[in-house]
């Protein structure tokens, strides 16, 4: 009995899954942040003290937690600060790696060994150390948690922008614009960032899969948003102490918290897949 030979319309078919997947799970979290920007229940951070531990019914779908606060709307505004800070900490990475691993992959010699060397030396700091820093410094903040995440996502993004800048410098096109005496900037502008474009985006969407888990994490430790804003890893440090009595009130941020993490990471390897040549079949 033979197996079915594995084409490239097949392949083409998991990978446009794992995109669409991917894109759905983002899209939900992106519509959360949306709607909480128009409407939610009730105030997330309203306090009420009548209602506290309440179960999921009618008027509180995802009930309420110990403060009475109604947990559906923290979940809803959540997801707001969850995007605000996976889009500064990428933003952060994507706009000092990308140039710095263009240089890199261009100049070549000691430029290239200073700045990879000092994007080793950065990857021995990771975010929350970074984090825990900057507290002690300026106080832990929504502004601390996207900074450090930012300067703990650098090296990844000049690693990936060197690596696809180095291909595109050995191509004849770019010898022949040298030829032509193109400038650096140009042959930057007009051939290398074009031409990595693609693995920078799968680099963010993967990047922000990491921002979205670092922030859950440092407002675990209390060195991110601070109370009484609704953070979902906060709300899940909260639930701590009611998981044998009421489980749900870290069963729906930790949730949310993984379905965030799985888009995004599903999103970039659907992209990652998209814009890989080997396995899309383009030749």
């Amino acid at each position: 009995m033979s197996a079915e030979p594995v084409t490239a319309s097949s392949t083409r078919r998991k990978l446009s899954v794992t995109l669409l997947v991917g894109s759905i799970l983002v899209a939900l979290v992106v519509l959360a942040a949306l709607v909480s920007f128009v409407w939610t229940p009730f105030d997330p951070v309203q306090a009420v003290p009548q209602d506290r531990l309440q179960g999921s019914s009618v008027t509180h779908l995802m009930g309420t937690d110990r403060y009475g606060r109604d947990v559906f709307s923290g979940i809803l505004y959540g997801a707001r600060i969850t995007l605000l800070v996976g889009l500064v900490a990428v933003g952060i990475a994507l706009i000092i790696g990308t140039p710095l691993g263009i240089l890199a992959g261009m100049r070549g010699g000691i430029t290239e060994e200073v700045t990879m060397r000092g994007a080793d030396i950065l990857l021995a700091f990771p975010a929350l150390l970074v984090a825990i820093m900057f507290g002690a410094v300026f106080g832990a903040s929504t502004f601390t948690a996207m900074l450090a995440i930012g300067i703990g996502s650098i090296p990844g993004f000049a690693r990936v922008a060197r690596s696809g800048t180095l291909q595109v410098m050995s191509t004849e096109y770019i010898m022949a614009a040298k030829a032509s005496s193109q400038s650096s900037w140009r042959i930057a502008r007009r051939h290398v960032l074009p031409n990595i474009i693609g693995m920078v985006v799968v680099q963010c969407s993967v990047s922000f899969a990491i921002a979205v888990l670092a922030e859950a994490a440092l407002s675990f430790l209390g060195l991110g948003t601070p109370p009484p804003v609704p953070s979902w890893g906060r709300m899940l440090q909260e639930s701590q102490q009611f998981l044998g009595t009421f489980p749900m009130l870290a069963v729906w941020p930790g949730a949310a918290i993984a379905v965030a993490v799985l888009g995004f990471t599903l999103l970039g390897d659907g992209l990652r897949d998209r814009f890989d040549p080997k396995l899309n079949g383009d030749r």
